[in-house]
């Protein structure tokens, strides 16, 4: 199982998908916390904290989600690339 995980360039893809997800977490919190694209017209009340926790909270499960996204894609397009060579070769050989 090792060797198909490093066949398919796994945890470089994790390694990419995680930076991936925490530059888009930390871009989107801080647009929203610092208010870049304009304030919010529309208050609510917050249980038990205020908007930034709720937010970092979100971030946190937004760059997760993003890095298994980002690294899964990685992943099959890398699954995808090994087979087609290994077609080629098999082609070559049967020729």
């Amino acid at each position: 199982m090792l060797v198909l995980l490093e066949s398919l360039e796994f945890y470089r893809n994790v390694r990419i998908g995680a930076a991936v997800g925490l530059a888009v977490a930390v871009l989107l919190y801080l647009v929203r916390t610092f208010e870049l694209l304009g304030p919010l017209t529309e208050v609510r009340d917050y249980p038990l904290f205020g908007p930034e926790v709720w937010f970092l909270l979100l971030a946190v499960v937004l760059a997760a989600t993003v890095t298994l996204l980002v690294g899964a894609a990685l992943t099959v397009v890398e699954a995808i690339r090994e087979g087609r060579e290994i077609s080629a070769e098999e082609r070559e050989r049967s020729s």
